[in-house]
């Protein structure tokens, strides 16, 4: 079997951004002392003359952003998550979301993942924060064809965008001939009648594997990919929901405010069924090497199908 390809989606993002400066030229990036990290050095080495880093001054990131916003031209804000979300939330919300300008957040390191960086830049809360300002988009891609398509189409969108891009390399699962994106979609990898498992960003190849392991002792799983948190797909949802009768969700966010309750919002309002949501529960988390600590948190294929066992076949033992 050929070796799986591994990119970190941050490292996508920054080479999304070279690519469509190739096609456009009415966009710039600012980034908040961290190109390195988030990758958007790569587009300031390739168009310096686009690029402004306003020192370590997130706020002040988002205000300026929001400012170039305003002369017609879009705005691309990069830093952490936590950062991005967190700290600079205010600003984010009044200067861009309540003006709904043409800014794009590319917020990197989301997520337990971030490993030993611990618990202080382990941004699990900013799909929750995200989701309640109005009229924001809110995504997490699960692979590098996903994060490229992701970019340009935040590009196209006439609005505020979020995207969350991860630390740790992941495996590459799409194939880039033929494959399209949209916003507001959700994408069925694998068909399946016992239950659905809809996820998004890095959880979706453990939702694959999990997939792979539950066949195997005779459960058919139906994965979802949710790249966009908001707006959701409300009509693969409610599909999942009428044709598996069981939804679980995984994601490497809280349980608080993320993808497992904008499903639940969908299904109890419209279609009821049992809802199991895989995440951070109402903790922090943790330092520790990236795979150690989501094996920790129960972001693995092996703990979701136990629960999907746990669910389709109550009565068995593990």
């Amino acid at each position: 079997m050929a070796d799986v390809k591994k990119i970190a989606t941050r490292v996508s993002y920054g080479e999304a951004l070279v690519e469509l400066a190739n096609e456009h030229d009415d966009f710039v990036v600012l980034d908040a002392d961290l190109a390195a990290a988030t990758q958007t050095g790569k587009f300031k080495a390739a168009c310096p003359d686009r690029f402004f880093d306003v020192g370590i001054a997130e706020s002040n990131l988002m205000g300026v952003a929001a400012g170039i916003a305003t002369t017609g031209r879009v705005a691309f804000a990069s830093t952490f998550a936590m950062f991005a979300a967190g700290r600079a939330f205010e600003q984010v919300r009044n200067s861009i979301g309540y003006p709904h300008l043409n800014v794009k957040i590319g917020a990197t390191h989301g997520g337990i993942s971030v490993g030993e960086d611990g618990a202080s830049h382990q941004c699990c809360e900013d799909f929750a924060l995200m989701r309640t300002i109005p009229g924001m988009v809110v995504m997490s891609p699960s692979d590098d064809v996903e994060a490229r398509a992701m970019v340009k189409a935040a590009y196209e969108h006439e609005g505020p965008v979020y995207m969350r891009f991860g630390r740790s390399a992941v495996p590459v699962f799409h194939e880039e001939d033929g494959f399209t994106f949209q916003i507001g979609k959700g994408e069925k990898l694998t068909d399946g009648y016992d239950i659905a498992v809809i996820s998004t960003g890095l959880m979706t190849n453990e939702a694959l594997r999990a997939a792979v392991l539950a066949k195997r002792q005779g459960m058919n799983v139906r994965v979802i990919n949710m790249p966009t948190i908001k707006p959701i797909d409300e009509e693969i949802i409610l599909t999942a929901a009428r044709e598996c009768g069981r939804i679980i969700t995984v994601e490497e966010h809280s349980i608080i405010g993320g993808l497992g309750e904008a499903v639940c919002s969908v299904v109890s309002e419209k279609l009821p069924v049992p809802v199991r949501r895989i995440g951070v529960m109402d903790q922090f988390g943790h330092s520790g090497p990236a795979n150690e600590v989501l094996r920790d948190y129960g972001l693995t294929a092996d703990n979701i199908v136990n629960v999907i066992r746990d669910i389709v076949r109550p009565d068995a033992k593990a």
